[in-house]
């Protein structure tokens, strides 16, 4: 593993523990040149995951746009990282689980808005003003009223 500090390719792992879920291992690491000390995450490697836009192409999943995504939406919330870790994880698992390997890109921000819904109610506006992409105040309205 590449140290993020000196960019030393040879590091050695300090401590090791698995996540909450199971499904990834923590990683603590040193560097054998500069000793500056980082974190990686390990996830099981399998088929990648494909993501079918609204205009017929396909792209890898990415995780960490996701993540992104989330994140903007749930800025300035009482949500915490590991929240919107476990929301991703939760997401990942229903993936993974599917008989099929590719995703719509409308059923993954489904499956976003449903667990946004019973995480925060402002993340989940803010998520679906995007997702939905809302054009106009009555838009918004229209969503606020369905959380009712």
């Amino acid at each position: 593993m590449r140290c993020p500090s000196c960019d030393y390719p040879e590091s050695k792992v300090v401590d090791s523990r698995p996540s909450d879920d199971g499904a990834t291992i923590r990683r603590r690491r040193e560097c054998l040149s500069c000793k500056h000390r980082f974190t990686t995450y390990e996830r099981l490697g399998d088929t990648p995951l494909l993501v079918t836009k609204s205009d017929g192409s396909s792209e890898t999943y990415d995780r960490n746009k996701l993540m992104r995504g989330v994140t903007v939406a749930c800025a300035k919330r009482p949500i915490t990282p590991d929240q919107i870790t476990s929301l991703i994880d939760s997401i990942e698992s229903d993936l993974r689980a599917a008989p099929r390997n590719e995703i719509t890109s409308k059923d993954l921000g489904t499956k976003v808005l449903e667990r946004l819904e019973k995480l925060d109610d402002v993340a989940y506006v803010r998520f679906a003003s995007v997702y939905k992409d809302f054009q106009n105040i009555e838009e918004f309205a229209s969503a606020l009223e369905e959380l009712r």
